[in-house]
């Protein structure tokens, strides 16, 4: 079985997904994105993918979207959050994490742990050629660069400056269990 949408009597469509039909987009260290929803499939009120993280590794590095809220469900292991200024927070498996338009935010496994995300943007935006392009750049197939002019069209607004330093940082640290040298 595939995935299909469906139509009732007064036109709506219901967007199925069975188990093991989603586009599967491998990333580094085991992990993969599981695109399960664009927001074509479900008349732009939504996107849903599932992110799997390797032990420690990145997921997003700062940005922000000014469009849509983002909601994060760890499904499994252990999510470490920059979300706003306040550093960083740590979430474990049952967690749920809701950011809304223009906050800054990233994420990644926390060191020693994977993790297992289910990620929600309202309203939709096709993004499913975005997470391809980050599973070409983690295969070192294209430039993190080549994502730059597709900002706008993917709303997701990457962020530099003390946002991204305190991420690198805090990364860093988790990493090691101590603060990075400089």
């Amino acid at each position: 079985m595939t995935t299909r949408d469906v139509q009732d009597a007064t036109g709506a469509t219901a967007h199925i997904v069975p188990p093991g039909t989603a586009e599967h987009v491998p990333l580094p260290h085991g992990g993969a994105f599981e695109l399960l929803a664009d927001a074509g499939d479900t008349g732009g009120a939504l996107g849903v993918n599932r992110l799997t993280l390797g032990e420690g590794a990145d997921g997003a590095r700062p940005h922000h979207h000014a469009r849509s809220t983002e909601l994060f469900y760890v499904l499994d292991g252990v999510v470490e959050f920059l979300v706003g200024g306040g550093g960083t927070t740590t979430v474990a498996r049952g967690g749920l994490v809701v950011v809304p338009p223009g906050t800054p935010h990233a994420f990644g496994a926390a060191a020693g742990a994977t993790a297992d995300l289910l990620a929600v943007l309202t309203p939709g935006v096709d993004r499913f050629g975005y997470f391809r392009a980050l599973g070409r750049i983690q295969h070192g197939l294209d430039t993190f660069e080549s994502l730059l002019p597709e900002q706008d069209r993917y709303d997701v607004h990457f962020l530099g400056g003390t946002v991204a330093a305190d991420w690198e940082s805090a990364r860093a640290r988790a990493r090691t269990g101590r603060a990075p040298s400089r």
